[in-house]
Formats: structure tokens, C-alpha cells, sequence
């Protein structure tokens, strides 16, 4: 059930037909996890029976495994193999760098308000170790999160950059954060970059020879189309020497590069196989056709949703796989139920809706998706 290659002037259509996603259900909730490609199940299956019998199952295969689902990582982020460490989650990822780095006392660690957990907690230990004073920059009134954050990089008499942590769009309702801008401007103070790439790799293009991050990380559960429990961390050339929080005989010498911030129990015979599937069928797309296609499904949501009086970013500030949606008087209490009751799936994240429709969703789903939210708007209207 793999694709095939597509060309970079093909267009990605639909598909559907490669998940098990009935007709009656309009799954527009990528951004929380994914419904996992007929492949990955089979991979997964099959891995299972791995550790049913064991016996039939020679352990001297899986590293080959280990190392086909770290290539098929590193590729889709523009690394090579040793860059890339196999860890348990992003918020590992976030830990094993936070450990690894050692900003200058008195600098600034700045990042955008209302940021994801996983990208908070170990830099705030961080910071307060460290004598650093975080800057979280504020929602920007116009939505242009870039514009505001450059505005905070230059900004008149603030502490030296000493570290900035940053993701390519707001978690929350896909506001664009864009890095080709940001991370030269980053780059050029000196400071150190960590990325979350969660809510990026597997639906836009990720390259970090030009973002130039220190670390960067990103689970397979949501765009990348893997199994929960599994996540890549990228650590630049210069980051490859430090101290892993796994201790153990996969990551000590002879391992080379980021192999030595490999999690423990790394020869997982399930989620592996699973991971590298996943990971290898978002390449034979290729991430421009995908984003292609998602771009298509959020710009067309977001002209019928703004049809029916909703506040819509402009098209600039949106990232393309994801489209929030902020009422101006709040999103209804029901509302997501009502979406739920009527077989569209989305979720409410900081006040607003969020829509992130992946390869599966079809035209029909995004008609589906309007009319749940006309009737469930004009019934709470009505109610009120």
C-alpha cells in the first residue's frame, strides 16, 4: 500500500484510499494525530508478531530497521543519518537540548506567547539556571507573528539573544511564523536556535541547512503519519558531543554523531518499522505536493467559512495545512460537540477552532465541515 514517486510537477490528489477513513467521517484533525496509512498498520502488524514469536524473528534484523527509519527522518528535514537521534517524544527532544546547551548569563530567551508545553519546560529550568530573562513576545494585534518577532530581535536596549526557541507556525490556529526570515536574523546575533518542527514535518518543507537550527525536533504521530511514542532530534554538527539523558550502550562510543542522544530500548520492532513507512510514503509524495494539496484545502475553507461572516487571516499569515478560526465573540461552548455529533473532527485550541486537514480529506469533507458549522452557528444563534 506504498505511493509511488511523484515528479515535483505532479499534483497529489486525494488519498483516501490509502486509510481506513470512512465516508461518513470528515477527519480534519492532523494537527492532533493522524489516522495511521494502510502501510503503517501493516508494519505495525507485523512487528507485533515479532514480539509474539520471537523465535521467528531473528533480533539481529531490527538495527536494520533503527537505521532506515533515521535515514527516512533525516531525509525528510534535508540531514544526513548522523544527525538525527531517535528519542521518545519532542518533549525528550526539548530536554536532551536544553541540557546541551549554555547561553551566556544575563541574555535573552525569547519565544512567542502561549507557546506548547514541550517547548517551555526545559528551557524555563534552563533560563532560570542560567540567569536568563524570558521574552515572550505577545499575540500581535495583526496577526503577523514574523513582524513581531524581528521587531523583538532589533529592539533598542534588550538583553543580547542568547537563545531563541521557535516553531514554523502557532500551535494553536496555524498562524505562520515564518523562518526563512527569522532564522538568519537568529542566526546572525549568535544565538542558539532550537525548533519544534511538531506541527511541520511530514506537511511543509523542512530544510535545516538553511534554518541552521542547533536542535530540531518533530514526533511521527500527527503530519508524519507514524505511531505514537516516537520522535527525532536533529542536533547540528557542532551539538554532537554532549551529554545524552539515556545511559547506555547503544549511545556510547564507537556511536557516531547525534547516535549519542539515542533513547534506551531503542530496537523497537513495532514502532520502527511503522515510523520508517510513514515517513517513506510522505517522501514519495514529496513535502511540496503534499503542501500543495493542503494549501488548497485550508485556502477553500477558509473562502466558504469567511462566506459565512468568520474572521479569516489573510492567506499571507496563515501557514498552509492548518486554518484557525476565532469567532469574534468566542467560539460557542458546543460548538466542536455539535462538529463531533455530525461527523467532522476538529479541535479547540486557545479559544478558537482549529481545521488541519491532512491527504485524506476530500472535497466532500470540507462541505461537510462548512455545513456542520453554518447549523451549529445558527442554532446556538437561534438559542441565544
Amino acid at each position: 500500500m506504498s505511493a509511488p514517486a511523484l515528479s515535483t510537477a505532479e499534483e497529489i490528489t486525494c488519498q483516501r484510499h490509502l486509510f481506513e477513513v470512512p465516508a461518513e467521517v470528515s477527519y480534519l484533525d492532523a494537527a492532533a494525530w493522524s489516522p495511521l496509512p494502510l502501510c503503517v498498520r501493516a508494519a505495525g502488524e507485523t512487528g507485533l508478531l515479532t514480539k509474539r514469536r520471537p523465535w521467528d524473528y531473528p533480533r539481529s534484523t531490527i538495527p536494520a530497521w533503527v537505521e532506515r527509519a533515521r535515514a527516512a527522518a533525516a531525509r525528510l528535514i534535508g540531514a544526513g543519518p548522523d544527525d538525527v537521534a531517535i528519542v521518545g517524544a519532542v518533549s525528550h527532544a526539548m530536554a536532551v537540548a536544553a541540557r546541551n546547551l549554555a547561553p551566556v548569563p544575563g541574555g535573552r530567551l525569547l519565544r512567542v506567547a502561549d507557546e506548547f508545553p514541550s517547548l517551555r519546560f526545559a528551557f524555563d529550568r534552563l533560563a532560570a539556571a542560567r540567569g536568563l530573562t524570558v521574552e515572550e513576545v505577545p499575540w500581535p494585534p495583526d496577526g503577523d507573528w514574523t513582524a513581531a518577532l524581528l521587531a523583538a530581535l532589533a529592539r533598542p536596549g534588550a538583553p543580547p539573544l542568547a537563545l531563541a526557541t521557535l516553531t514554523p507556525l502557532h500551535w494553536t490556529d496555524g498562524s505562520l511564523i515564518d523562518l526563512d526570515r527569522l532564522a538568519p536574523a537568529v542566526n546572525a546575533t549568535g544565538a542558539a536556535l532550537v525548533i519544534d518542527a511538531t506541527q511541520a514535518v511530514g506537511a511543509i518543507p523542512v530544510d535545516v541547512t538553511r534554518w541552521r537550527p542547533d536542535f530540531l525536533a518533530f514526533p511521527t504521530y500527527k503530519w508524519a503519519l507514524g505511531p505514537y511514542g516516537l520522535a527525532f532530534l536533529y542536533a547540528a554538527p557542532h551539538r554532537q558531543d554532549g551529554t545524552a539523558f539515556d545511559e547506555h550502550v547503544g549511545n556510547r562510543p564507537p556511536a557516531v554523531g547525534a547516535r549519542r542522544y539515542d533513547r534506551g530500548e531503542l530496537n523497537d520492532p513495532v514502532a520502527l518499522p511503522m515510523a520508517a513507512a510513514g515517513l517513506e510514503l510522505i517522501a514519495a509524495w514529496g513535502a511540496p505536493a503534499v503542501t500543495a494539496r493542503l494549501r488548497g484545502l485550508t485556502d477553500r475553507l477558509a473562502e466558504s467559512l469567511g462566506a459565512l461572516g468568520l474572521p479569516i487571516a489573510p492567506r499571507s499569515l496563515r501557514a498552509p495545512h492548518i486554518l484557525g478560526v476565532r469567532p469574534s465573540g468566542g467560539l460557542p461552548a458546543e460548538l466542536v460537540n455539535d462538529l463531533h455529533r455530525n461527523g467532522v473532527f476538529a479541535s479547540e485550541r486557545g479559544g478558537g477552532l482549529r481545521l488541519s486537514p491532512h491527504v485524506w480529506v476530500s472535497e466532500d469533507d470540507l462541505v461537510r465541515c462548512t455545513d456542520a458549522i453554518r447549523i451549529s452557528l445558527a442554532g446556538r444563534r437561534g438559542a441565544a
